[in-house]
């Protein structure tokens, strides 16, 4: 991207940046909180979450000392769950550390840190010459740039992240990223682009073309799995069973859940309780109520009154409900 460009965009952003509270501190421990809940979750939805969590776990040391469950019940309603597993595990080894990892490659090292969170971290906390890559980047660099990449596949992601690099440099990386971000948000949308308000459509090639809606490339979408769960709500004394999902069910996998069988259908099964979608599987319902001690050793018995933090996932929380609502005795 051209000197000129990046500084038209860079003055765009002083000028119109958003208010977002985790934009008033430069703290490497919520700005890595709210790039976490970030992923596969919008703005408006994570500012809640963000202060309650911050109520709750104000400091990096209060959420390594926190009980994973609790961190989990804070976490429920953002979904990908395992986000909040890793954020926690993370947390409990910096907490050891003498100081927060300023780099990109240092923190690479720890769960939950990808690419796109390490440089997001480091750039926004301590301004390593570092670009970032999110949907928002690529669809700005794509049109910006008019390129067709793959960019989910390796070789397309490593030349928009070097073009990502690049644009960062001469300038605090932080705040560049922020705007690249920022502009892919609010004008260069997926759909129905403010182009004509845009700070560098003068050198975008897509919109000087007018092809802007051909960038970026779509990704094929997975097909979708039709699958039907048979889930057992067994009750004893107030108690609920779960069991760990190692992933031979392949939704919630690596999870707490209620034992029961799930098979794959090649359509729509007639009779099911409710339907109920994660990522691209159609789950259709059939609950079994059941009474009784556990037929497994490997089942943990969990106070109905706790199971938010056990199972944060919705479906889970679906199950019983419409299983009966008054089955705990």
């Amino acid at each position: 991207m051209e000197q000129q460009a990046r500084r038209v965009l860079y003055h765009w952003y002083s000028q119109n940046s958003r208010f977002l509270p985790w934009r008033t501190s430069r703290d490497p421990y919520r700005i890595w909180l709210s790039e976490t809940m970030l992923q596969q979750t919008t703005t408006q939805v994570v500012m809640p979450y963000y202060e309650k969590f911050l109520q709750l776990f104000p400091t990096l040391s209060d959420l390594a000392q926190a009980p994973e469950g609790k961190v989990l019940e804070v976490w429920a309603g953002l979904g990908y769950y395992s986000r909040a597993r890793n954020l926690h595990k993370a947390a409990k080894a910096l907490s050891q550390l003498d100081r927060f990892p300023q780099t990109a490659e240092e923190l690479m090292q720890y769960p939950g840190f990808g690419p796109y969170t390490s440089r997001a971290v480091s750039s926004i906390s301590f301004n390593e010459p570092v670009g970032v890559l999110d949907g928002n980047v690529i669809r700005v660099l794509s049109r910006y740039f008019a390129l067709k990449v793959q960019w989910w596949k390796t070789a397309g992601r490593r030349e928009l992240q070097d073009l990502a690099d690049q644009a960062v440099q001469g300038f605090p990386s932080g705040e560049m990223n922020q705007a690249l971000m920022d502009l892919g948000s609010t004008i260069c949308t997926s759909l129905q682009p403010a182009c004509s308000m845009c700070p560098i459509n003068k050198t975008c090639q897509a919109y000087q073309a007018d092809t802007c809606q051909d960038f970026p490339l779509k990704r094929p979408r997975k097909a979708r799995e039709i699958w039907q769960w048979r889930p057992q709500v067994w009750c004893q004394r107030g108690k609920i069973a779960l069991y760990w999902n190692e992933g031979k069910i392949p939704f919630l996998k690596n999870h707490w859940m209620l034992p029961g069988q799930a098979k794959q259908l090649q359509k729509k099964p007639q009779q099911y309780l409710f339907k109920h979608s994660i990522t691209h599987h159609d789950i259709f319902v059939i609950p079994q109520r059941k009474r009784g001690a556990s037929i497994l050793k490997s089942w943990r018995w969990v106070p109905a009154e706790e199971l938010s933090q056990w199972v944060p996932a919705s479906l889970v929380k679906k199950t019983l409900q419409q299983a009966d609502k008054t089955f705990i005795g």
